[in-house]
């Protein structure tokens, strides 16, 4: 019995001793290490802090510029991502920043972004913070074969080809939209709005019916659930995340984990409905799930089982067709609606392109193409506005990028947004809405750099951005044949990164009727 009391004493001391090691190389020896690594190599950073690192010091500085507007004459970087903008005026491009004790090499040069993106197998996605993991998993956040089986997979439903199909969606979702606006100008030919729930609600409405076949209300609480789990992570993360922590019964942690059962629920029963027709008829639907279930079902018969993605694998990427195809383009629909309310000669510009291509009729496929002007607008607000503010990447062995050497676990932050406005890439209008610059396309605009980033780079670029470019295009190409738009007094100018980059406090247009 003595024998067995003193095994186990000996046991829990290795334990707690292990334990101990484990947390002081987490909190201590480890970034104090990777920190005189990263100096040798030229990077320039704050001295670690224990624990916080820069995150204190970030989260203020975010707190501050979200407190306030900004004029729309005034830089948005400083508002949009304000650490990382204050650190590069500090420390130049070659800096690295503190993520609790974490450290982050921040990436602007042009021929490393490429390098970066390209090898996408060498500079992974780092593993997502489990509250993600949570909310929001898929193709953008896995690696490896399984990256390489699931955008295969999927590749389908984004072809041209397919995408043509979904324009009626897009019509019908569209002309729902404009109504609405129609009558609430039943008393006079104008009125003022906050467009952006219209245009969240159009892209909502959109994604419901080419993703899933199912209307806007049978769809939209999955996305709305989405969207708090979203806020949930967001505001759990303003402090440094503890691993396990997600396990502690706070009331936030069981709300996600409410929110995760139910919206998995809701989609296993869309699924299997498909899958019960698909089983009847031997052909799947034609929107973007019955597409993939149906590549998938090829998949299998043609290799084994093991080859598909699992019941929770197409789960997964339902979740990102609702959240990446609804957030993203609502956001890129308002900065446009936005700019064009602030340019009035290039809103001319595409209402008179848009009237000699397609003129009141509705938009066909072949039409989207030929709209040079509003594609370049498009470009425009992108650079200026994208969707995505900044990425990570990650990577596991010894690594040369450009001039240096780096360990493994170097974390890499590529700040787009910063890129995006960065004067020495665009010339000194970079803070100016100048669409001419996409006149000869964006090869031209870059000079073959990879600089232009709304929809990330390499391999791993947005497998649906052409989705959402035709829907904006369709969407604009509507809504300039029938109305115009003004600013209103009251808008207040307040771009910030909250998922996406977003108006913080919606945009108020006067829209009047043609």
């Amino acid at each position: 019995m003595d024998g067995v009391v003193v095994y186990s004493s000996i046991v829990l001391g290795v334990g707690i001793v292990v334990g101990v090691w484990w947390f002081l190389n987490w909190v201590w020896v480890r970034p104090k290490k990777m920190e005189k690594l990263l100096r040798k190599q030229g990077f320039k950073g704050n001295p670690y802090r224990v624990w916080y690192g820069d995150l204190r010091q970030q989260t203020s500085m975010v707190e501050e510029a979200m407190s306030k507007p900004i004029n729309i004459s005034d830089d948005i970087v400083p508002r949009v991502i304000p650490f990382v903008s204050h650190h590069v005026d500090c420390y130049g491009k070659k800096s690295f920043i503190w993520n609790g004790p974490t450290a982050n090499v921040v990436i602007v040069d042009p021929e490393m972004v490429k390098e970066v993106f390209t090898k996408n197998f060498v500079f992974q996605k780092p593993t997502a913070n489990p509250l993600f993991r949570m909310f929001l998993i898929g193709l953008p956040s896995i690696e490896g074969e399984k990256w390489a089986k699931h955008r295969r997979l999927l590749k389908p439903a984004f072809l041209m080809e397919r995408l043509k199909d979904m324009l009626p969606a897009f019509d019908l979702c569209c002309c729902k939209m404009t109504t609405k606006w129609q009558q609430k100008m039943l008393e006079g030919n104008s009125c003022e709005l906050d467009v952006m729930p219209y245009l969240q609600t159009l892209t909502s409405d959109v994604i419901s019916h080419t993703a899933f076949g199912s209307s806007y209300e049978e769809g939209s609480r999955v996305f709305e659930l989405q969207i708090e789990q979203l806020q949930l992570a967001i505001e759990t993360l303003q402090s440094v995340y503890i691993p396990g922590s997600r396990y502690l019964p706070t009331r936030s942690n069981q709300r996600m984990k409410e929110i995760d059962k139910e919206v998995r629920l809701s989609l296993k029963r869309i699924i299997d409905k498909k899958l019960e027709v698909m089983k009847t008829t031997g052909k799947g639907s034609n929107d973007l799930l019955g597409i993939l279930l149906e590549s998938n079902l090829n998949e299998v018969q043609h290799g084994n089982g093991s080859m598909g993605m699992s019941t929770q694998d197409v789960i997964d990427e339902c979740k990102l067709f609702y959240f990446a195809g609804q957030e993203t383009t609502s956001v890129s629909l308002a900065w446009t609606l936005l700019l064009l309310s602030l340019h009035p000669n290039w809103q001319d510009k595409a209402r008179k392109e848009v009237l000699h291509v397609i003129g009141k009729r509705k938009p066909e496929f072949a039409d989207l193409s030929q709209l040079k002007i509003v594609t370049m607008i498009l470009y425009e607000v992108l650079r200026l506005y994208p969707p995505v503010t900044l990425v990570n990447r990650i990577i596991h062995e010894e690594t040369k990028l450009g001039d240096v050497t780096l360990p493994p676990g170097v974390l890499f932050t590529l700040p787009i947004q910063l890129i995006h406005h960065d004067r020495e890439i665009w010339g000194d209008d970079v803070k100016i809405f100048n669409p001419e610059r996409f006149s000869e396309g964006v090869s031209k605009a870059t000079k073959n750099r990879t600089v232009f980033l709304p929809f990330g780079g390499g391999p791993r670029i947005c497998i649906g951005q052409n989705f959402a470019l035709l829907e904006i295009k369709f969407a604009i190409a509507m809504m300039l044949a029938q109305f115009s738009f003004e600013l209103s007094p009251s808008y207040t100018h307040a771009p910030a990164c909250l998922g996406s980059l977003r108006p913080q406090h919606g945009v108020n247009l006067i829209i009047h009727k043609l």
